[in-house]
């Protein structure tokens, strides 16, 4: 019991800190008037709810270390990330939260599975690499989910979530002279000049070294690392399984039983004597 005190009491500071953090933060963009920042700072503050509400709700214990994890993802991706421009100012930002991402939400689906797998209420009995393998596909389906979701942004409200990326060779049938079925490869591209109308003006932007190109090689980036994340959980998962997977039983959230579901209840008062 104390044992578990102690990690609860972890998980409560980490949680007051990066509240207060939100709140901080959501007070100077207040100040200075930047209402979609301060509608990122909403958002946060209610992202922080949701694992304490997936307890209550649907009595599942989400392990404190992946709680605390989802935490900081949910701040390094909203405050940091987008407030605080990391996403710009920081290499590889947007790689190591996509990996993250990957690998968290293969636990979720590993859980999702487990949990049923294990409980005498449904008579399905699955194999460990099955159940791996359908915690990778669900990874990697909120991963193909979510970059649907940023190119909407980008087509309907004409956002960038999609990173352009400059490159210095392309290969395109569309700049084949003969207008045949074959790629025409230019290399060494030190600059692209595209014309077109900005602020009701046609004026000429040059990028410099290289082609832009509009989101692709993003898109394809974050779905790779996500598949890497992915991987490494499902066999960290597998493992877990078979009993062997110390770190995975810290990660997996689990079914409370019935006599869990009272500690948790009172745990909150036991905190604060």
């Amino acid at each position: 019991m104390r044992d578990r005190l102690e990690e609860n009491k972890s998980l409560t500071i980490v949680y007051f800190l990066l509240r207060l953090a939100v709140v901080a933060v959501m007070a100077r963009e207040i100040y200075t008037r930047d209402w979609n920042n301060v509608f990122m700072c909403l958002l946060t503050l209610i992202l922080f709810l949701l694992p304490s509400m997936i307890e209550h709700r649907l009595k599942i214990d989400v392990p404190n270390a992946l709680e605390i994890i989802i935490l900081f993802f949910i701040f390094a991706a909203e405050i940091l990330g987008e407030i605080g421009e990391f996403y710009l100012n920081v290499p590889h930002w947007d790689t190591m939260l996509h990996t993250i991402n990957g690998f968290m939400m293969a636990a979720i689906g590993f859980a999702m599975i487990d949990i049923l797998n294990r409980s005498p209420r449904f008579h399905i009995s699955l194999s460990p690499i099955f159940v791996s393998f359908v915690s990778f596909c669900f990874s990697m389906t909120i991963g193909v989910m979510w970059e649907f979701f940023e190119y909407a942004m980008d087509v309907f409200l004409k956002t960038d979530m999609q990173k352009d990326t400059i490159v210095s060779a392309i290969s395109s049938i569309a700049i084949n002279p003969d207008g045949v079925n074959a790629a025409n490869r230019i290399t060494d591209i030190t600059q692209a000049i595209i014309t077109g109308a900005r602020d009701g003006a046609i004026t000429d932007t040059v990028i410099l070294g290289g082609y832009l190109d509009i989101g692709l090689v993003d898109t394809m980036k974050d779905m790779l690392v996500n598949c890497v994340g992915a991987i490494v959980f499902s066999v960290v998962g597998y493992f877990y399984i078979h009993g062997r997977g110390r770190i995975a039983a810290a990660l997996i959230p689990r079914m409370l039983e019935a006599e869990e579901e009272g500690e948790k209840a009172s745990e909150p008062e036991e905190i604060k004597k």
